[in-house]
């Protein structure tokens, strides 16, 4: 999915994968990406997984804050994201973090 979009790549891309309130594909036909495109991969859990990502920049919050900032009807999902801190360590994987505890007050760290 990413390839058509790195150097050398055809820049072809689909511009929807999935009507959610189809609950069915798009069928969107494809476009092509203008000449120095920058596409922005966005979600929980990216990291370590083999991505050819440039650029990596992790929104970390520490396991006492999201447990603090998790709805109860979300609480469910904790336990992947303490594995993913452990296994994966995406704080020291990731180009920039940026600590988010307290959102008033988010700290970057850049590695170099």
């Amino acid at each position: 999915m990413l390839d058509p979009l790195a150097v050398g790549g055809s820049g072809q891309w689909l511009p929807t994968l999935w009507d959610p309130d189809a609950d069915r594909a798009t069928r969107a036909g494809y476009e092509t990406a203008p000449a120095r495109a920058v596409l922005l991969v966005d979600g929980p859990l990216l990291l370590g997984r083999g991505l050819p990502f440039d650029l990596a920049v992790h929104l970390h919050l520490s396991a006492a804050a999201r447990r603090r900032r998790t709805s109860d009807d979300e609480r469910w999902t904790l336990p992947a994201y303490d594995d993913y801190d452990r296994t994966v360590r995406p704080t020291d994987s990731a180009d920039v973090v940026v600590r988010t505890d307290d959102p008033r007050h988010p700290a970057v760290i850049i590695h170099p």
